[in-house]
């Protein structure tokens, strides 16, 4: 099980590296340690050759070997700072040149770092519909850390729970608390439910709505 980590942090130390960071460390506690591979990608030290990528087409060897690398992944951790509302110029450009199908059903975990809780919405606005693009799948809870939340219980709930979702997409066996499938029921074109388990209580005693109208029409 490989999980990637792109981190387009600037500084040294980072933030948005810290953010990864604990991302990852959440979701290694959710798999078995010795089927797991974690590599990181530091955006900031492929900047060049992203650069050379745009002008000459192909990507330099090290590029090309971070983008096989997120192709390779079974899970995608993407991390970037805020800028101008949105992600980083050099976050967004190492997606524009990755492969249109590489991120194809692939789990995807985003967060964000930023200096103000004004901007908590970028991961919604800005980094979901980048992914949704790229027909990655984008897991339910994305991660954004302000300043102001380093410390606080509620970012270290939220770390948690992303990366207990990105270790059960990956692997589903790995969180038998939750069952996904089973809480999912089969429904028909019009949103009903078609089929319910007897042993709940249900199903042979539910009257269909269409049915019910009738007979209230008839009356």
């Amino acid at each position: 099980m490989k999980i990637v980590v792109v981190s387009a942090g600037l500084s040294v130390p980072s933030s948005t590296r810290l953010l990864a960071d604990r991302l990852t460390a959440a979701t290694l506690a959710h798999v078995d340690a010795e089927v797991a591979e974690v590599e990181v990608v530091e955006l900031r030290d492929l900047a060049t050759e992203i650069a050379q990528h745009f002008v000459t087409g192909f990507p330099p060897a090290r590029l090309a070997a971070a983008l096989d690398s997120v192709a390779a992944a079974d899970g995608l951790i993407a991390v970037t700072p805020v800028f101008a509302a949105s992600y980083s110029g050099l976050f967004k450009s190492f997606f524009d040149v990755i492969d249109k199908d590489a991120l194809t059903g692939k789990p995807v975990l985003v967060g964000a770092t930023g200096g103000t809780a004004r901007h908590s919405l970028v991961t919604e606005h800005a980094l979901r519909p980048l992914f949704a693009y790229l027909r990655a799948l984008v897991l339910p809870t994305a991660v954004y850390a302000a300043s102001e939340d380093w410390g606080e219980e509620g970012l270290a709930a939220r770390i948690a729970r992303a990366g207990g979702e990105l270790a059960r997409f990956m692997a589903p066996a790995a969180a038998p608390d939750v069952d996904t499938a089973a809480a999912i029921a089969p429904r028909s074109l019009t949103g009903a439910i078609t089929s319910v388990d007897p042993a709940d209580g249900f199903g042979a005693d539910v009257v269909p709505f269409a049915q019910r109208l009738a007979a209230l029409r008839a009356e």
